[in-house]
């Protein structure tokens, strides 16, 4: 029987009934908002996609979308992402949780989804705070942030998610920022249409316990000398009036330098971004306001490598077609087996 049609989506179709409960002015509301309009664009079935989620305020997420969805326990959602995606590699399989979550208590599973190129989207809402617990300092905290867990300031120099994610082997790996829904949205469609692990940081502002931790990325007056739009195949430019670059400045220990342009210098002589490139994205990760501008957009994005999930399923046909079907009572009654008899007295 062929296919029915697929419908034509909106964003409100994507909806739940539930009321939306963050704080008025959260960047979450900006990052939903990019979530449901992006998914009409990616022409699946509603009800193939599902969200999971660990503890935090960017854990209630699947709650507001009309969707499968689940908000699992505190760290573990990338190993029920990763479940969900082995039981049924046809479903589109999306993970929304925050920075404490995926990279403290949850470090060890994220780490290991993107190392196995599981073809989950992960979308990491980094607002560099504990803000469901009431402001207590996290992975992404800055070196001496004041909180209520550190009243003498962080001695913890913080995770890089990006640089975390490049190293373990990440096959996608983007940056974008609550403010920026048109980028927010494109950056999520690129995610998804990317098979394996995609790992999408999104800076976003908690205006309760840690306002304006982006605002140098995000406000007019200094988001362009603040961070740079890097695009695949063009020059790395920067600048209010695009007139800064970043030049490969020592290509035998590979560092990177601010540059001006003109008094000779092109952009002919700026980094060409590649996003194939692995060793060059985790010289753009590296990059910090202010002594750099901050990389948004595609960072790494790696098109050779098989989905986990795909090899589990060839290595399971190829199982059966050696051995047959398995027959589970003939497995556990394989080899040694013990009688407990409760009347035996011990020795």
């Amino acid at each position: 029987m062929p296919d029915t049609p697929l419908p034509t989506y909106t964003a409100k179709d994507f909806s739940s009934d539930q009321e939306v409960r963050w704080c008025p002015g959260c960047g979450d509301y900006a990052i939903l908002t990019a979530v449901r309009k992006a998914l009409p664009k990616l022409a699946h079935r509603r009800e193939h996609h599902v969200f999971v989620s660990g503890i935090g305020c960017a854990a209630r997420l699947p709650y507001y979308m009309n969707t499968y969805g689940m908000h699992s326990i505190h760290g573990r959602a990338p190993a029920f992402a990763t479940g969900v995606k082995l039981a049924n590699p046809e479903l589109q399989v999306w993970l929304a949780s925050g920075d404490g979550d995926l990279l403290s208590i949850g470090g060890n599973h994220t780490m290991h989804m993107m190392r196995r190129n599981v073809d989950i989207n992960v979308l990491l809402f980094n607002n560099r705070i504990y803000g469901l617990t009431k402001g207590q300092y996290s992975p992404t905290s800055e070196f001496g942030k004041t909180t209520k867990s550190t009243p003498s300031g962080s001695i913890d120099y913080p995770v890089n998610p990006l640089s975390l994610a490049i190293g373990a082997g990440c096959t996608f790996v983007a940056r974008t920022i609550d403010v920026d829904v048109k980028h927010l949205e494109e950056m999520m469609l690129a995610g998804a249409r990317h098979r394996g692990t995609a790992f999408i940081e999104i800076y976003q502002d908690c205006n309760i316990f840690n306002h304006q931790a982006f605002f140098y990325a995000s406000q007019k007056e200094t988001k362009d000398d603040a961070t740079v739009r890097l695009e695949h195949g063009k020059p790395v430019v920067f600048g209010k009036d695009r007139n800064k670059g970043i030049r490969l400045h020592d290509q035998h220990h590979a560092t990177l330098e601010v540059v001006e342009l003109g008094n000779g210098v092109t952009e002919d002589d700026l980094l060409f971004h590649d996003e194939h490139d692995r060793g060059v994205a985790f010289l753009l990760a590296q990059m910090r306001y202010p002594e750099f501008p901050e990389p948004r957009g595609v960072i790494f994005r790696d098109v050779t490598r098989e989905p986990y999930e795909t090899m589990v399923r060839a290595q399971v046909r190829h199982a059966i077609e050696q051995h047959g079907e398995a027959d589970l009572q003939a497995l556990i009654h394989e080899g040694d087996t013990w009688i407990v008899d409760p009347d035996d007295e011990l020795a």
